[in-house]
C-alpha cells in the first residue's frame, strides 16, 4: 500500500508529526504544572479597630489632706512606697493639743469627783427624809444638784473626747494600703486645714479611661474584641484584654463623646495611673465588613488593577478590582470580589493555565 500510494503516506506521516507537535507540549506542560497556590479572601470585622486615646487612672486614689492647723515635724514615707493600712505617714506639731487633751482629762477627774460627793449628799437627804427630818423640797433639791452634776461629767467626757481626737488628728495615717503618689510638703511647712499633705492610690484595681464618639459606643455590642494597648510596657505585655468595659450613662456636649472606662487585669507590673494609654474598639464600616486579600495576589497592568479568580473547577479569570489602604502583607478591597472567594497567589502562574 505504500509502495502504491507514497505520496498520502508521506502527507498522514506529516499530519501526525504536526499533531504532537501541537499537542505533545500542551500535554506535557499541563502534566507538569504545579498545583496553583491560592488564599480566601477575608472578612475581617476586627481589622475595623478605631483607636482612641486614654489615660490609666485608679478605682481607689486618695488625697490625704490637714484637717488641722500645726507645723510638720515629720515625714515617715517617701514617694512611690508601698505603705499598709493605717501607717503613719505625716505628723505635726501636737504639743498643744496634747496639752489640751491633758486639761481635758484633768477637768473629767475633777466632774467625777464632784459627782461622788452629790451622790453621797442624795443619799444622806434620803435617809434624812425617811426619818422626817427635811422636808421634800430639800430632797428635790438634791436630787436636782445630783442630775446637774451628772450632767457636768458627761459635757466634761465629751470635751476630753474631743480634745484626744483633736491630737490624735496631728498624725496623719494612711487610709488603706497602697502606693504614695504625691507627697507635696517637707519638714517645717505649715499645715492647715484642707491641704494636701499625700497622694496615694490601690494598685490592684486600675482601669483606663478614655472619651469616645458616641457613634462608637453605640456599635459596641460584644465587649469581647476590645484591646488595650499600654506603649509605655514592653513589646510583650503591651497589648492587653479589657477585663471589664462600662460606657458612662452621660455625653459631653461640646464634644460629643462618651466617657468609656475599661478596667485592667489585676498584677499589673509597671502601670501606674497618669500613664498613656489607647483603648482600640471593633468598629464596623458603614458599608458592612472588609474584605482583604494578601498583596503578592495583585496584578498591575497599564493602568488595571486586578487578581486572578479561581473558580471552583481550577480556572483562573482576571478580574479588575479597586482596592484600599495596605497594612502587614494585607490590602483591602473595596470593590470586585467577595467574602469566600479565591485569588491565586501566584499571579505568573496562574496566566499559564488553560
Amino acid at each position: 500500500m505504500n509502495a502504491r500510494h507514497p505520496n498520502a503516506a508521506r502527507a498522514m506521516l506529516r499530519s501526525a508529526t504536526l499533531a504532537v507537535a501541537l499537542l505533545g507540549p500542551q500535554a506535557a506542560f499541563v502534566a507538569a504544572a504545579p498545583a496553583l497556590v491560592t488564599a480566601a479572601v477575608e472578612s475581617d470585622a476586627a481589622a475595623g479597630r478605631a483607636g482612641f486615646d486614654g489615660v490609666v487612672e485608679a478605682v481607689r486614689q486618695t488625697a490625704v489632706a490637714a484637717q488641722v492647723a500645726g507645723a510638720i515635724v515629720g515625714i515617715d514615707v517617701k514617694v512611690g512606697d508601698t505603705v499598709k493600712a493605717g501607717q503613719v505617714l505625716v505628723r505635726l506639731d501636737a504639743r498643744a493639743a496634747e496639752q489640751t487633751a491633758a486639761a481635758g482629762a484633768a477637768q473629767v477627774q475633777a466632774a467625777r469627783a464632784a459627782l461622788e460627793v452629790a451622790a453621797s449628799e442624795f443619799d444622806r437627804q434620803k435617809q434624812l427624809f425617811a426619818q422626817q427630818y427635811i422636808s421634800q423640797a430639800a430632797l428635790d433639791r438634791a436630787a436636782a444638784q445630783l442630775k446637774a452634776t451628772q450632767a457636768e461629767t458627761q459635757a466634761q467626757l465629751a470635751q476630753a473626747g474631743a480634745a484626744r481626737t483633736r491630737w490624735g488628728l496631728h498624725v496623719v495615717k494612711a487610709p488603706y494600703a497602697g502606693v504614695v503618689a504625691e507627697l507635696p510638703v517637707t519638714l517645717g511647712d505649715m499645715a492647715l486645714p484642707g491641704r494636701l499633705l499625700a497622694s496615694l492610690y490601690d494598685p490592684a484595681s486600675l482601669r483606663i479611661t478614655a472619651a469616645v464618639p458616641q457613634s462608637a459606643v453605640a456599635g459596641l455590642g460584644d465587649t469581647s474584641g476590645v484591646r488595650l494597648e499600654l506603649p509605655g510596657l514592653p513589646a510583650e505585655r503591651r497589648w492587653l484584654a479589657a477585663a471589664a468595659v462600662q460606657v458612662l450613662p452621660t455625653a459631653d456636649p461640646g464634644t460629643h463623646t462618651v466617657p468609656l472606662r475599661l478596667m485592667l487585669p489585676p498584677g499589673i507590673q509597671g502601670v501606674s495611673p497618669g500613664m498613656f494609654a489607647r483603648a482600640w474598639l471593633p468598629v464596623r464600616a458603614a458599608g458592612g465588613a472588609r474584605l482583604f486579600i494578601p498583596a503578592q495576589a495583585i496584578v498591575r497592568r497599564a493602568e488595571m488593577t486586578g487578581v486572578y479568580v479561581v473558580d471552583a473547577s481550577g480556572r483562573a479569570l482576571l478580574r479588575q478590582v479597586r482596592l484600599g489602604p495596605s497594612a502587614n502583607g494585607r490590602t483591602e478591597v473595596l470593590a470586585g470580589l467577595s467574602a469566600g472567594q479565591r485569588v491565586a497567589l501566584e499571579p505568573q502562574a496562574a496566566v499559564r493555565l488553560p
